[in-house]
């Protein structure tokens, strides 16, 4: 499974390739400084420097090591969370140091699968099965008592906090069509339908300076988020409005899931999979 790692201009669309590889990587999140990529790969997390090298140096997770790829940095650039998946719907959310350490955990319920952080540091977003569906939540980054912020039937997964703290966005098909992105305020109200088209849609990213919402676009015959699909990265309005193709390629699962846009807002970081 060969993987590429992109970065992709939003303005100009010019894109630089930033590492290529013979294994399976996947989610890639800018750090804040700016200088460096984390990824996920055979169950562990890795380093990718922008500068240098370019090579891949593993991050401690300690006894963790299926970790899949819902993972992020914290705002401060001092923390990394990641969730860890031993078996099929364990997934718990861990935090450690940026450089490695003890994982603690966050919420001993499963499965969870981190996406968000606020832009403050305080909370986690992520979606996790509560009763059978799957619902978004937030959390305290030190843990505590989870808020379930949606309720009812359908499938609630990817949310990602907006630059200016306001707003969740996540995808959807409590509509009963196929996914679509939806935005709520942080304690679950005014939910609002952002895209009303026949794409599956899933993974969206508001950037850091407002600007630009950019997410995955499936075409219509697709069920889930798999990977191995002819995808489009998509870009559209904070405040809605008609998005535009911005990137079209092989990939899907594993390609934007988690937030990936440098300090800036200027590039973001994806990943491209070669054809089986």
């Amino acid at each position: 499974m060969q993987s590429t790692v992109v970065l992709h201009q939003i303005d100009s669309g010019r894109e630089e390739i930033a590492f290529e590889t013979d294994r399976l990587i996947e989610a890639p999140n800018w750090s804040p400084c700016g200088r460096f990529l984390v990824v996920n790969g055979d169950g562990l997390i890795w380093r990718l420097d922008l500068d240098g090298a370019r090579k891949l140096v593993r991050i401690d997770t300690g006894r963790i090591t299926h970790c899949n790829n819902d993972h992020g940095i914290s705002p401060d650039g001092r923390w990394l969370v990641i969730s860890d998946s031993p078996g099929r719907g364990t997934s718990s959310i861990y935090r450690l140091p940026i450089g490695g350490g003890t994982p603690q955990p966050v919420t001993d319920k499963t499965p969870s699968y981190w996406h968000g952080w606020s832009p403050d540091g305080a909370r986690l977003a992520y979606t996790a099965r509560r009763d059978g569906v799957f619902q978004i939540c937030t959390i305290a980054v030190t843990g505590g008592a989870e808020t379930v912020l949606t309720r009812g039937p359908g499938h609630r997964d990817g949310p990602d906090y907006s630059a200016d703290g306001q707003w969740i966005w996540f995808n959807s098909d409590h509509h009963g069509g196929t996914p679509d992105l939806w935005r709520m305020r942080c304690d679950g109200s005014d939910i609002q339908r952002m895209t009303m088209d026949d794409r599956v849609n899933w993974f969206a990213h508001p950037s850091p300076d407002g600007r630009h919402v950019v997410y995955l676009a499936y075409p219509a015959h697709v069920t889930g988020h798999p990977r191995g699909e002819d995808v489009e990265l998509r870009a559209m309005p904070p405040e809605g409005g008609s998005p535009r193709v911005i990137a079209a390629f092989h990939g899907g699962q594993g390609t934007i899931n988690v937030p990936s846009w440098a300090p800036d807002g200027r590039r973001f970081a994806y990943v491209r999979y070669a054809r089986a």
